[in-house]
């Protein structure tokens, strides 16, 4: 089982090297990679200061998606769960929304790590939201995943609410039009500032995560026979929360909201691994980066008057994936 785990990350990650440099090239200008250094000064600088720090942050984002959400389907046994589904990111978008309300308000100095910062804030309010809800549970792991559901369902309306309730109340178009973008998802002028922001806190939580992934597996055998294996159900959720938000959040702060790749990634990987969470985590945080760099690829060579937003496009390819999931279910063959 190993040695399948193990070739599955090597196949992933020999993919994404060869994805990354493609997708430098890649664009509304493209490059010839045998006459990069022909193309001048200009060349040099469209590839080191926007193409790949993009490419790093897909793969950054992509990649605690990923994770979180092969940890989220482990945690609750659902292959429907998708951590955009439990309050994090929709309470992450809902401090950047803030921002961009009140932004103007504060020094200028303020504004190359305002919104970042408030997001990240956002998600850090969710995650206490819900393990203050959800932690709070002495039925066992088996009432901890649905107290889990339903408190992250809860949080997320909330959020999506007074998200909804901000655009409504927009003090200008210029504020509605900002919002309504960023909510969208996209990767567009991200610079290394967004980088060092995000790639830290994403390795953190698919950490956090991978050192959770054994409970997650003894939660396959059962409520009752992974607690005589020791798991603590109040620890593991916390450190499914601090995991997923983590990783959600940072992805959010610095790209918007960006759906349903958690969803999809692990659907993908897993009939190459042993089904164990322990064993998909990673194989998913690889096949996540892959698929958010492809997707930001797509946006940026389609052919129209202004770059489709990522989330949009995800969303595209998200839905139809969903429809299809719930169909197998109804089939019986999830």
């Amino acid at each position: 089982m190993m040695a399948i785990a193990m070739r599955t990350n090597l196949v992933l990650a020999a993919l994404l090297a060869v994805l990354v440099p493609l997708s430098l090239l890649a664009g509304r200008v493209w490059i010839d990679p045998f006459h990069v250094s022909e193309a001048g000064t200009n060349a040099a600088l469209i590839l080191m200061e926007l193409r790949l720090p993009r490419a790093i942050l897909a793969v950054t984002i992509g990649a605690g998606l990923g994770a979180a959400g092969a940890a989220m389907q482990g945690f609750l046994r659902n292959p429907l769960a998708d951590p955009g589904l439990f309050g994090i990111a929709p309470m992450a978008a809902l401090g950047a929304v803030t921002w961009l309300w009140f932004g103007a308000a504060f020094p200028l100095a303020f504004a190359a790590f305002g919104l970042p910062l408030v997001a990240l804030v956002g998600a850090a309010l969710g995650m206490t939201l819900l393990a203050a809800i959800a932690g709070r549970t002495a039925s066992g792991v088996g009432g901890g995943i649905a107290l889990f559901t339903l408190a992250g369902l809860m949080i997320a309306s909330l959020a999506g609410a007074l998200t909804a309730l901000a655009i409504t109340l927009s003090p200008n178009a210029f504020a509605m039009s900002q919002i309504v973008l960023w909510l969208n998802g996209a990767l567009t002028d991200r610079s290394w500032n967004e980088v060092w922001l995000a790639g830290p806190l994403t390795l953190a939580g698919i950490a956090v995560l991978a050192f959770a992934s054994r409970a997650l597996d003894a939660l396959t055998l059962g409520d009752d026979a992974a607690r005589s294996m020791g798991v603590d159900p109040s620890r593991l959720l916390l450190l499914l929360v601090i995991g997923v938000g983590l990783t959600v959040g940072a992805g959010v702060a610095v790209a918007g909201i960006i759906g349903f790749v958690g969803l999809i990634v692990p659907h993908l990987v897993r009939p190459l691994t042993d089904r164990m969470p322990s064993n998909l985590i990673l194989p998913s945080a690889l096949a996540g980066g892959a698929l958010v760099l492809v997707a930001d690829c797509a946006v940026r060579i389609l052919p129209l008057v202004t770059e489709l937003r990522l989330g949009i496009a995800l969303s595209l390819i998200g839905a139809p994936f969903f429809l299809w999931l719930l169909i197998r279910m109804r089939r019986g063959q999830l």
